[in-house]
């Protein structure tokens, strides 16, 4: 990497709003050591955020009250500094009641959709050519439950995911045991329900990924510890099942819950994280239909990782351990797909996400 890059990790976290909430670390890409930069307050539970690289803004989620005092969602925009490691807040807006989960940034950044876990519901909120943050435009209210009494007895939208082309949005709701496929109407500033996907009973469906070849979509599922692979046809904008296999050894029999889900950018090796375990979870992808088969189970290197992220080149994965509030640093081989632990950690107060940048300065 030359001396005119830099990377660099924005970490969401559970926090105060009085207190610090969204963190700009700094990766050594030789090393993988990490050094804290700098921190922003005023946000309570900033727990996702999303990178605008070309825009240089970053939009977090936070929870806030509105003039009745009734809780409700907030989508805040900052302006990144990369030179300095730097955030400054731009503006906010107020998106889904009572509160978000999870944050998405449509490829074109017109839009960032937000996912309401509490409420059952899913906002489009509009950007500004400038990438502030206008306003929520539409929002969308799931109905029914799950087979779980206890964890789905109401719709749990918990995360979306574009498609590269913007035209649709998928939401994985984990109350329902069901991915949601919306088509986006920039016109009219709207999502459309276009069709729906059922997981097996009482799977969870909490966060998606798309290999790169956009046909087949990995959902790790949180309630029964799993992971099913779908095929999307882009045309028609429906998902079909294909397999399912789960995330921990056989010989586990403690409680657990999957949290984040990636996949390597040559789209031959997946990984999961696994709540209760406290282990990332490696598959090599077969090439030919996308099942999935066992690498490895590693220590996260803490308690409870919420979430992790691959580094922009691939060479790094970083795990967001919120229990034992740090930052695990782990090289990835290419040729096997395994993570070997750096020895490399970073404090943070219950780190929820991690996203690295890689920006040219």
């Amino acid at each position: 990497m030359s001396e005119q890059q830099r990377l660099l990790l924005y970490i969401g976290s559970y926090a105060e709003a009085a207190d610090s909430g969204v963190y700009v670390v700094e990766m050594n890409p030789s090393t993988g050591e990490l050094t804290r930069l700098s921190e922003a307050s005023g946000l309570k539970n900033p727990t996702f955020l999303k990178v605008d690289k070309e825009r240089r803004k970053l939009y977090a989620i936070s929870e806030t009250t509105t003039q009745n005092g009734g809780r409700i969602g907030e989508t805040v925009s900052f302006a990144i500094d990369p030179a300095a490691g730097s955030l400054e807040e731009l503006n906010r807006a107020f998106t889904l009641q009572p509160s978000t989960s999870h944050i998405e940034l449509e490829p074109q950044s017109r839009y960032v959709v937000v996912s309401g876990y509490h409420g059952g519901n899913v906002g489009l909120v509009r950007l500004q050519d400038d990438g502030l943050v206008d306003r929520q435009v539409d929002e969308r209210q799931h109905e029914g439950q799950g087979a779980d009494p206890v964890r789905q007895d109401r719709p749990h939208p918990h995360s979306a995911l574009f498609t590269a082309d913007s035209r649709y949005v998928l939401v994985a709701d984990l109350g329902l045991d069901k991915v949601f496929v919306y088509r986006l109407d920039a016109e009219r500033d709207q999502l459309v329900y276009h069709s729906e996907m059922q997981t097996e009973a009482a799977a969870g469906p909490r966060h998606l990924a798309f290999h790169p070849n956009g046909k087949w979509l990995y959902s790790i599922n949180e309630v029964n510890s799993s992971l099913t692979l779908y095929t999307f046809d882009p045309e028609a904008g429906t998902l079909s099942v294909i397999d399912s296999v789960p995330t921990l050894p056989e010989d586990f029999k403690g409680e657990n819950t999957t949290a984040e889900v990636a996949i390597s950018r040559d789209g031959k090796y997946l990984y999961g994280s696994n709540r209760g375990h406290d282990s990332i979870v490696v598959f090599a992808i077969d090439q030919t239909n996308g099942k999935l088969s066992l690498v490895q189970h590693t220590s996260s290197e803490g308690g409870h990782p919420r979430h992790f992220a691959l580094t922009p080149t691939g060479e790094y994965l970083i795990v967001a351990n919120r229990d034992s509030d740090n930052l695990a640093v782990f090289r990835v081989d290419s040729a096997t797909g395994k993570l070997n632990f750096t020895g490399h950690t970073a404090q943070i107060s219950k780190p929820v996400c991690v996203q690295p940048v890689l920006f040219q300065l």
